[in-house]
């Protein structure tokens, strides 16, 4: 885009300096082109901040295709980042297609790391402290399954109670895993946390 602005500043350029020389009147030409522009700029506001928009990001690296991003009211896996235009797939399938200029915050789930968080509800009664010791265990027992090597990248943990009710408590279980790979270390969990609740004999935890 750059390139062809480029190009046809030099031509116009060009040409206004060849009428100029062989005696032709540039100044009418030289007016009109500068209501033109000024029409032009005014009509072309909102196209200008989109693609002043779409460089910025793409020079900052804020996000690429196949990253999973929260543009606000657009959530979804990037399909295309032009300078106008990024284009996303939600987890329905639908094609969003989002103004640059009209994103004023993304939040992307693909750089870095990402962190699965489990908020465990334990029934009134369950011995809290060993249904902890239980959670971490089935955490770590993750980690050394062969189809999640490399997945989790640190030391489970468990942070305590995060809500108290009549009916019970909320215990909170977290794993830093690699990008994107939360999801699915999150299921996995769940099903290894009923399982060992059922082996050890407690009351079955609620797992939102």
């Amino acid at each position: 885009m750059l390139k062809s602005a480029t190009t046809a500043v030099i031509a116009v350029v060009a040409g206004l300096t060849v009428l100029d020389t062989v005696g032709a009147r540039i100044t009418p030409l030289l007016a009109s082109a500068g209501v033109l522009g000024v029409a032009l700029g005014f009509g072309a506001q909102t196209m200008i901040k989109d693609l002043i928009a779409g460089i910025f990001m793409i020079v900052e690296d804020q996000y690429g295709v196949g990253d999973v991003v929260d543009l606000g009211e657009v959530n979804g896996t990037v399909e295309s980042v032009g300078l106008r235009v990024t284009r996303v797939r939600d987890a329905d399938g639908t094609v969003w297609y989002v103004r640059n200029g009209e994103i004023l915050r993304v939040g992307n789930r693909s750089q870095g790391w990402a962190r699965a968080v489990l908020d465990v509800g334990l029934s009134a009664g369950t011995d809290v402290v060993r249904a902890q010791a239980l959670l971490l265990e089935v955490a770590r027992s993750l980690d050394k399954d062969p189809d999640f090597t490399g997945v989790v990248i640190e030391e489970p943990k468990v942070w305590g109670l995060e809500a108290v009710s009549a009916d019970g408590v909320a215990v909170r279980l977290v794993v830093k895993t690699q990008p994107l790979r939360q999801w699915t270390v999150a299921r996995e969990l769940r099903r290894r946390i009923l399982d060992a609740f059922a082996t050890e004999g407690l009351p079955r935890p609620t797992l939102p």
